[in-house]
C-alpha cells in the first residue's frame, strides 16, 4: 500500500503543489488604478484555468508550466466603495476585499522617504484627525535578495488615525493632497530604506551600461565572489565574545567608558550581493516585485546618499534608474522627485565648492533631459542640524502640485522659479525663469540674495539682483565688470535666498556655467 500511494504521489506532482497565490501586495484594502487595464499576476497549478472577477467585469489565463500567471482586468471609472476581487483556479478561490479604484503612485527612496507620521511630532494633530478612507498605503517589508524577487511582505492600510502614525510623511501629504483635489481613492506603494544610494535601487543591469557604475558593480561581484561563509561566521563569533568581555567588565567596573561603536553588537557579515547598499541589491528585493503593478507615476525622495564629489553625477544615474524602471513596468510613467533641502551650517562666503549644491542642480538638470519628471524644491524647509528636516507637508504637496498640473490637468502653478535662459549684457548677466506664476518675488521683502556673479577669473562675489518684469532677474557687481557667469542658492544652507514666484514657492538653485568643482575635503 505504501508503495502503490508513493507511485500515486510520485505521477501526480500537482497532488503535493496544488497551490493559489498573489504576492502580498494585492490584498484587502488595496487601490486598482483607474481607467486602465490592471495587472494581476501570482501562481496556481500547472497549466490551471485562472479566471477573475471584479466588479462585473472578468478575465481568464491560463497558469504556465512552472504555475506563473498574468493577466489583466478593466477597472473603470473611480470607486469609493470597496469591492471584491475574486481569483480561482484549481477549485481553490481567493477573495481580495474592500478594494478602491482610483490613482495609484509608488514611492521609494532612502530615509526622507520612509520617515514616518509618527516621527513628526508637529503633526500629533493631523494623525488624530486623519480619517480617510479613500487613501490606503502598502508598507513594504525592508528586505535584501541576491536573486529578482516576486514578492515582498506588507500589507495594505488605511488612512486611521490607528495606521497613519507608520505612514511615510511625505508620501501621506502627496496622497492626501491628490484626494482633497480629486475626489477620489489615493493608493501608495511605499518601499523605501534609509540611507541608501541611489545605485541599490537600480538594477545591475542597468548601471553596467555607464562605465561609473559599471565600476561598482564589477567590485560588489568580486567581493560576492571573495565571501567565504565559514570565516564570516568565525569571525563573528570571536567578535562576539569580545563584546560580551567588554560588556562584562564595563558592568563590573563602570568607571570603564566605552564609545558608542565600542557598545554596538557586532553583527555578521553578508555576501555583498546580500547587503542593502550594494549595487542592484534593492532592486532585486524591493522593486522588482511590483514590476507591473498598474499605476500613475512614482515619487522618490533620496541623493543624500550620493551627495559628494566622487559620485557617478546624479543627473546622470537618476535618469539611468528612472528609464530602467520604465522599461521593465513597459510604461512611461510619471516620476516626480524631491530636491535635497537646505542642510549644514550656512555658508557665508560666495563660491564655496559643495558637493550638495551640486548635487541639487543635478537633480535641476534631470528636468531638460528626462521626459515626464518633476522636481519639489525645498531649499527653505530644512535644518542645519538635521539631515531630516521635519516639515514633510511641503514636499508632499509640492509634489502632488507637480502631478496636479501634468496628469490631472489643473491650471496651476507647479513649481517653486525654475531657470531658463541667461544674457550677458555689457556689465551684467539678465536670468529668465519659467513658473513665475504672477511674476517673481522677495519673499521678506528685502534686497535679493544669494546671487553669486563671476568674471572670466572664475572669482566668485556676492551680487546685487533686482526683479526686471515678470519673469526675469538682472544680476550685477561693481566688482565683475565683464561679468560671465551667474550662481544661485549655491550652498548646502543657502541662509537668505529669498526669490519666489506669486505663489510662494522657492526658486531652485542654479549656475549658468559649467566650471568644475574644486574638491573639498
Amino acid at each position: 500500500m505504501k508503495t502503490l500511494l508513493f507511485l500515486i504521489i510520485s505521477l501526480t506532482p500537482s497532488l503535493l503543489l496544488a497551490e493559489l497565490s498573489v504576492p502580498h501586495f494585492f490584498s484587502d484594502h488595496m487601490v486598482l488604478q483607474r481607467d486602465r487595464a490592471a495587472a494581476l499576476w501570482g501562481k496556481a497549478d500547472a497549466n490551471a484555468d485562472v479566471k477573475i472577477s471584479f466588479k462585473g467585469k472578468t478575465a481568464s489565463t491560463k497558469a504556465a508550466a512552472d504555475g506563473k500567471w498574468r493577466t489583466t482586468i478593466e477597472t473603470g471609472k473611480a470607486d469609493n466603495k470597496g469591492a471584491t476581487v475574486t481569483i480561482s483556479a484549481g477549485g481553490k478561490t481567493i477573495e481580495i476585499k474592500d478594494v478602491l479604484v482610483g490613482e495609484v503612485w509608488f514611492a521609494s527612496g532612502q530615509s526622507n522617504m520612509a520617515f514616518t507620521m509618527q516621527a513628526c511630532k508637529i503633526y500629533g494633530k493631523v494623525i488624530q484627525e486623519s480619517n480617510h478612507p479613500g487613501i490606503r498605503m502598502f508598507n513594504a517589508a525592508l528586505v535584501t535578495a541576491v536573486e529578482p524577487q516576486d514578492d515582498i511582505n506588507g500589507n495594505w492600510a488605511v488612512a486611521t488615525p490607528q495606521n497613519v502614525p507608520r505612514f511615510s510623511a511625505v508620501a501621506f501629504f502627496f496622497a492626501r493632497k491628490l484626494h482633497n483635489e480629486l475626489g477620489i481613492p489615493v493608493g501608495i506603494i511605499n518601499s523605501s530604506w534609509g540611507g541608501k544610494p541611489i545605485e541599490a535601487f537600480t538594477s545591475r543591469e542597468a548601471l553596467n551600461t555607464l562605465p561609473g557604475t559599471k565600476a561598482l558593480v564589477d567590485a560588489a561581484l568580486k567581493a560576492d565572489a571573495a565571501y567565504d561563509p565559514v570565516k564570516a561566521q568565525a569571525e563573528y563569533e570571536k567578535n562576539l565574545a569580545k563584546w560580551k568581555q567588554a560588556n562584562e567588565k564595563a558592568k563590573q567596573n563602570p568607571a570603564i567608558k566605552r564609545t558608542p561603536a565600542q557598545q554596538k553588537m557586532p553583527t555578521l557579515a553578508r555576501r555583498a550581493l546580500d547587503t542593502e547598499r550594494q549595487p542592484g541589491v534593492l532592486f532585486q528585493s524591493m522593486i522588482h516585485p511590483f514590476v507591473g503593478y498598474t499605476m500613475r507615476g512614482a515619487i522618490w525622495y533620496q541623493g543624500e546618499g550620493n551627495a559628494q564629489f566622487t559620485a557617478v553625477p546624479y543627473n546622470k544615474t537618476l535618469p539611468l534608474m528612472i528609464n530602467d524602471w520604465r522599461k521593465r513596468w513597459n510604461d512611461p510613467f510619471s516620476f516626480y522627485y524631491v530636491q535635497l533641502a537646505n542642510f549644514r551650517k550656512p555658508s557665508t562666503n560666495p563660491g564655496t565648492p559643495d558637493p550638495w549644491a551640486l548635487l541639487q542642480d543635478r537633480m535641476r538638470l534631470v528636468l531638460d533631459t528626462t521626459p515626464k519628471t518633476g522636481m519639489a524644491v525645498i531649499n527653505e524647509v530644512g535644518d542645519t542640524a538635521d539631515i531630516h528636516p521635519k516639515n514633510k507637508l511641503d514636499p508632499g504637496e509640492r509634489l502632488a502640485l507637480w502631478a496636479l498640473a501634468k496628469d490631472y490637468g489643473k491650471d496651476i502653478t507647479y513649481s517653486g522659479p525654475l531657470y531658463q535662459k541667461n544674457e550677458v549684457l555689457k556689465d551684467a548677466i539678465r536670468i529668465t525663469f519659467a513658473q513665475t506664476g504672477k511674476g517673481l518675488k522677495v519673499r521678506d521683502g528685502g534686497p535679493l540674495k544669494r546671487f553669486e556673479i563671476a568674471g572670466s577669473d572664475k572669482v566668485w562675489h556676492w551680487a546685487d539682483a533686482k526683479i526686471e518684469g515678470k519673469d526675469s532677474i538682472l544680476v550685477s557687481s561693481p566688482q565683475v565688470k565683464k561679468p560671465v557667469a551667474v550662481r544661485y542658492a549655491w550652498a548646502a544652507n543657502p541662509e537668505g535666498a529669498n526669490l519666489i514666484n506669486s505663489e510662494g514657492l522657492p526658486t531652485s538653485v542654479f549656475r549658468t556655467d559649467d566650471w568644475p568643482e574644486p574638491a573639498t575635503k
